[in-house]
């Protein structure tokens, strides 16, 4: 089978390789859509210990069950694969199992035209969506996960003040959310000048550039910190509001940032957030299919052996904030 591995720092080549079987309650999966995230970008950085090359990459996928259970189904993958008996697990929050898993981690990922992975992580997809805005639905349900907990804080109060730091897919997302659940004063930071320009044609969203201090919000109700860096973390502990939320989702570095004085002396919470639970996963599936969330205006579809030069784009900032690629 076609895959794009990732054979070293900043290097990926398309590769045949052997098609993966079943086994123990594992279930081929024809593939037709997979996008790249930016925790396949951190690995081709060689920034992650944990995805050792050559590796096929990739975990947002949708496509076809090839055998078991659910044989021709159309379906989405949920990557995150669980004990199922850990207190996590039975509690009903999978994503904090102790010995959870992704493919693309450690086994092999979803930029290739097959994977095997358990039935119990296939998600029957509506008829009437398409494989590319179901492609969509991994990263939203992370989207979806970090929304929850930030609303949650602040009483579901529709008037909060919201600021997103990075729009790419994950921050463009959560915006998305927000605006599904009837928030609407929502702030975008994003450097990037081609990133900004495509927030600000989508509407809805106050794109600024982050770097311009005159531009940038104060006193925040709620702040998630899509980029987490050391910089990124800074700015959230300044512009939160007294006894408001910073909801951290992403995971660029782990450098010095975080002012730990004023969230004590302020009672501004911190909350981690990672991945999602199963009812995140569904909750993003039901978004998409009555269309309160899509792909349209700032998702870029390029066939699967145009994956290398992808990766590229994304590392020179020229690329949109999401890439799908076409397996087919």
């Amino acid at each position: 089978m076609r895959a794009l591995v990732y054979t070293g720092t900043q290097l990926s080549e398309i590769r045949n390789l052997p098609a993966p079987f079943c086994d123990q309650g594992h279930v081929v999966v024809d593939l037709a859509f997979c996008g790249i995230c930016g925790s396949d970008m951190h690995a081709w950085h060689g920034h992650d210990e944990r995805r050792v090359p050559p590796l096929v990459l990739g975990h947002e996928a949708v496509g076809v069950a090839n055998d078991g259970p659910l044989q021709g189904k159309r379906v989405a993958i949920n990557p995150l694969m669980t004990c199922g008996a850990c207190v996590s697990c039975v509690s009903g929050n999978e994503h904090l199992c102790e010995k959870r898993e992704l493919i693309g981690m450690r086994e092999s990922g979803a930029f290739a035209e097959k994977v095997a992975i358990k039935a119990q992580n296939l998600v029957i997809l509506p008829d009437d969506l398409s494989f590319v805005e179901a492609a969509l639905a991994e990263p939203l349900a992370c989207s979806v996960h970090a929304v929850r907990l930030a609303t949650q804080h602040a009483d579901h109060d529709q008037a909060a003040t919201i600021a997103i730091l990075g729009g790419g897919a994950i921050g463009l997302l959560a915006g998305k959310v927000f605006l599904a659940y009837g928030y609407h004063n929502i702030w975008i930071a994003e450097p990037n000048p081609l990133r900004r320009s495509m927030l600000e044609k989508l509407g809805n969203f106050r794109a600024y550039d982050p770097a311009k201090s005159d531009q940038c919000p104060q006193s925040v109700d709620i702040v998630i910190d899509a980029v987490g860096s050391g910089t990124s973390r800074r700015t959230a502990s300044a512009m939160v509001r007294p006894g408001g939320v910073i909801v951290h989702i992403g995971l660029q570095d782990n450098l010095d940032g975080l002012d730990s004085r004023r969230i004590t002396l302020q009672e501004i919470t911190f909350k981690g957030t990672y991945c999602y639970r199963n009812d995140d996963f569904a909750e993003a599936l039901r978004l998409l299919h009555d269309g309160a969330v899509s792909g349209s205006g700032w998702v870029d579809v390029r066939p699967l052996a145009d994956g290398a030069k992808a990766f590229q784009d994304i590392h020179n900032g020229t690329a949109p904030p999401k890439i799908i690629l076409d397996i087919l």
